[in-house]
Parts: structure tokens; C-alpha cells; sequence
């Protein structure tokens, strides 16, 4: 008993060891990329004033998404074209797959605490049928029995109990979100998942992260043709549109197609 006891403390430990490397990292960026160029937005024809008024936060948003994009574009765009070149279509699906399989674990905690028993014994099917046929989540077999896939987090959990959304926040590295839903993403970092307990070293969990980030960053290269206009306005409307359609169960009048649904799985 001592010994759980231990373990988890140290894990507890851990975690705030990360959480805390994840913030200072956050820190330094909103350091580095202050208040926007009001020249810069002056050339590139952006009313600043209008953009506030549905954006109190653009000026910082905007420098955060330009930083994002950077990265994506020197980094992480580049990294994510190899993976899709020496990946099998087949491989490269079931990835994703198992990366799903395992994050349906948040969905049906978040489900109880959301007060939704059906969607969270849903879910449980599907975990375990994925699992045990699917090998570990690698076929998605769940839904071709009907299964479908369904999503909840704690930023949705905390929308479900009624704490507002506040602004829209571009986060470095971290992208689209709201003060809602960045301590939605703290409570589902401390949230203990398959990898977090099966997996006692910290190379690989960060090998298992990075794989994952890689692995969501080039299923969205056939979605990028999909993108028109303004960019930053696209990603924020969108964004917002799907946590809306997310949080209400899908009950919302919805604009976008399949395709753009597809697309927006991956925000």
C-alpha cells in the first residue's frame, strides 16, 4: 500500500514537473511576441479595431498565430510530409486509430463527470472492441459495428457546469482555444490515462507525444486546400464552431460539410 502510495505521489510529481516546463515555455513566448504591428496590420489591409470588437484579444492572438505558424512552417509542416511520404496509407491509419482508441479514455471520464452514462458505456464498447479486435485500437472495427466515435474533454465538462468561455486565446505552440478550454487542457493533462500508467519512462511517453503530434499535424496536410480567405479568421471561426457543435452534442445549426467536419476533428 505504501509503495502505491509512493508511486503515485511521484507520479503527481511528474506531472507538475511537466505542467509547469509547459507554462514557463508558454511564458517565454507571450515574452518574446507582444502587442501586434499596427504597421504590419496596416500593409496586409486588417482592420484592427473591428477585429477587436469579436476579438478582444487580436493583438496578442495574431503574434501567437504568426509564431505558430513559423514553427509549423520551418519544423513541423516539413517533418509531418516525410512521416505521410514513408508511411503506408494502412500504417499511417491506424496510428491515428490507436491514438483515438486511447484517447476514448478521456471521452468516457468526461462523459461520467458530464452526467451522460449512455455515451460513456458507448464509449466503453467501443474501447473494447477496438481493443480486443482491433488490435489495441489499430482497426477501428467499433464502427463498422455502429459505433461511432464520440469526443468530450474537460473543457467540455466545465462548459456542461456552466463556466463561460471568456475570449478567443491563440496559444503558442498550443493553438486555438479560450480561457475555458486552456484549463480544460490542464485538467485533461492531469488526468490519468492509458500511456501515463502503463508506461514508466519519461523518453518514451515523449516519444509516444511527439508521434502524436506528427501523426495529427500530417493528417491535416489534405485538409490545408480547404482553407480560403483570411487564415487566422478561418481557424478561429472554425475552431469556435466545432467547440459550440462539440459541446452541444452536435444540437447547433452547422455550415460546414463533411469534409469540413473531417477537418475539424483534429482542433
Amino acid at each position: 500500500m505504501l509503495k502505491k502510495s509512493a508511486q503515485l505521489a511521484e507520479w503527481n510529481a511528474d506531472l507538475m514537473k511537466k505542467y509547469w516546463i509547459v507554462s514557463l515555455l508558454m511564458s517565454l513566448s507571450c515574452l518574446a511576441y507582444g502587442e501586434a504591428d499596427q504597421g504590419k496590420a496596416d500593409r496586409l489591409g486588417v482592420d484592427v479595431e473591428s477585429q477587436e470588437m469579436v476579438d478582444p484579444w487580436y493583438g496578442f492572438n495574431y503574434q501567437m498565430f504568426e509564431f505558430n505558424q513559423a514553427v509549423d512552417h520551418y519544423f513541423l509542416k516539413p517533418i509531418a510530409q516525410g512521416y505521410r511520404y514513408i508511411t503506408p496509407e494502412l500504417i499511417d491509419q491506424g496510428i491515428t486509430n490507436v491514438f483515438q482508441n486511447l484517447g476514448d479514455v478521456n471521452t468516457v471520464a468526461n462523459s461520467l463527470l458530464q452526467l451522460k452514462p449512455h455515451k460513456s458505456a458507448m464509449t466503453t464498447s467501443r474501447i473494447m472492441f477496438n481493443t480486443t479486435f482491433g488490435i489495441f485500437g489499430f482497426f477501428d472495427v467499433a464502427t463498422e459495428f455502429g459505433i461511432e466515435r464520440d469526443r468530450e474533454d474537460f473543457g467540455q465538462t466545465l462548459a456542461y457546469w456552466g463556466l463561460p468561455a471568456g475570449n478567443y486565446l491563440m496559444l503558442p505552440l498550443l493553438g486555438p482555444s479560450n480561457p475555458r478550454d486552456l484549463l480544460g487542457r490542464v485538467g485533461d493533462f492531469f488526468m490519468p490515462s492509458p500511456v501515463s500508467i502503463s508506461i514508466d519512462s519519461d523518453a518514451a511517453r515523449y516519444a509516444i507525444t511527439a508521434v502524436r503530434v506528427v501523426d495529427v499535424r500530417a493528417d491535416l496536410i489534405p485538409a490545408e486546400r480547404m482553407v480560403f480567405g483570411d487564415k487566422y479568421q478561418f481557424i478561429r471561426n472554425a475552431y469556435l464552431q466545432n467547440r459550440e457543435f462539440l459541446i452541444n452534442d452536435g444540437v447547433v445549426e452547422d455550415t460546414f460539410s463533411a469534409e469540413d467536419d473531417a477537418f475539424l476533428e483534429d482542433f
